[in-house]
């Protein structure tokens, strides 16, 4: 009976044990892209390995709100401040004051292409805990535009756009409405077919929609505020869930043509920003291995409002000593009154006596026409 007890007793240590493993190695990743005119970051040097730098979610959150040109946290610690400056350059007077930033649920990391704004992206691992940054920023002073709003269903029409702006195509089911396929060209060198008639295919394409849509936005939305003379900082920020619908239903080879078209779709929307805002923006690409449904956001946005200013004001008091205390100033003031009107009429006085018997030779000012023998 004892074997047995201790046997279980050892199971369950041993259990917990490998939860806690699996728990502490449980990462991301995060890549940061400089625009082409403009740099930001530090060139990462060649010689650094992925595995060797390693971020946590606040350090992350402070690194975004250094680039919109905010202060980073008071919680962040000082070794999270000597992370920042592996990252970003020392120059706080030079932020890019815009920020596309991307959680990417479902991968642990994007095999990206070493070409376009990839080639220069600082990598870094994130250290995933149960402990969520949170991104507070003044809502007067930042402009958020959201990459996650939807619409109801997926046309033909926007469907045909998106297609096209990916240089694919869209077929259209004559018989039957919002029933077509999509297809796009990778560049592995083949077509990826995603049918509207299908559920994990479906959400895969509303997905990549969402993010075709809302860039556009974010682009309008920027040009009216550049008209101003001091615009407010811009973060465009979403998330995007479709690689887990993929998983969900295909195996490896689809999720692989997926995440290819992801990278596809994200380069042409960073060369977008790039002409709209002159390569003054820096994005930043979050991938979240763990479901979006069971740990949520990764970093989460708060608006804060400053407070209003307010007069200054004699604070009433309702004890004795309080009450003593005004009764001495007003007794000070009415003294001060008293002695200071005293001392003008005692002056006004004088000046009349002095100019009434003052000689007529002497006052130059009022006779200073009149000739005297």
């Amino acid at each position: 009976m004892d074997f047995h007890i201790r046997s279980v007793f050892l199971l369950l240590i041993v259990s917990s044990l490998l939860c806690s493993i699996a728990k502490a190695e449980t990462s991301g990743s995060v890549f940061f892209i400089d625009g082409q005119n403009r740099q930001y970051l530090r060139t990462p040097s060649t010689n650094d390995v992925v595995q060797s730098h390693s971020m946590s979610p606040l350090e992350l959150g402070a690194a975004v709100s250094v680039l919109l040109g905010f202060a980073p946290p008071a919680t962040l610690s000082a070794a999270g401040s000597s992370k920042l400056n592996e990252v970003l350059l020392p120059n706080p007077f030079d932020r890019p004051r815009t920020v596309f930033m991307l959680e990417v649920t479902g991968v642990n990391d994007l095999d990206a292409p070493q070409i376009g704004m990839f080639s220069n992206a600082f990598r870094s691992k994130v250290i995933l805990d149960s402990d969520k940054a949170q991104i507070e920023l003044p809502d007067e002073e930042v402009s958020v535009v959201s990459l996650d709003e939807t619409s109801a269903d997926c046309n033909d029409e926007e469907l045909s756009g998106l297609a096209f702006w990916l240089g694919g195509s869209y077929a259209i089911d004559a018989l039957e409405p919002q029933n077509g396929k999509l297809i796009i060209p990778l560049a592995s060198g083949v077509n990826m077919n995603l049918h509207v008639s299908k559920k994990a295919d479906q959400e895969f394409m509303a997905s990549l929609l969402a993010l075709f849509r809302n860039s556009r936005r974010a682009v309008e939305m920027h040009e009216d505020l550049s008209q101003a003379t001091q615009g407010p900082a811009e973060l465009i920020m979403g998330r995007f869930d479709g690689v887990k619908a993929l998983q969900e239903q295909y195996g490896p080879e689809v999720v692989e043509q997926g995440l290819e078209l992801l990278l596809a779709t994200l380069s042409k929307m960073l060369d977008s920003f790039q002409a709209a805002y002159k390569g003054q923006f820096v994005g930043v690409i979050i991938c979240n291995e763990i479901p979006s449904s069971e740990s949520g956001t990764m970093l989460n946005l708060m608006l804060t409002s400053r407070p209003s200013a307010r007069w200054l004001a004699e604070k009433e008091g309702s004890n004795t000593t309080n009450a003593t205390t005004i009764a001495e100033i007003a007794l000070v003031r009415k003294t001060l009154a008293w002695v200071t009107g005293i001392i003008l009429l005692i002056s006004t006085l004088l000046g009349i006596y002095l100019l009434l018997n003052m000689p007529l030779t002497r006052d130059t000012l009022l006779y200073s026409n009149v000739k005297l023998d």
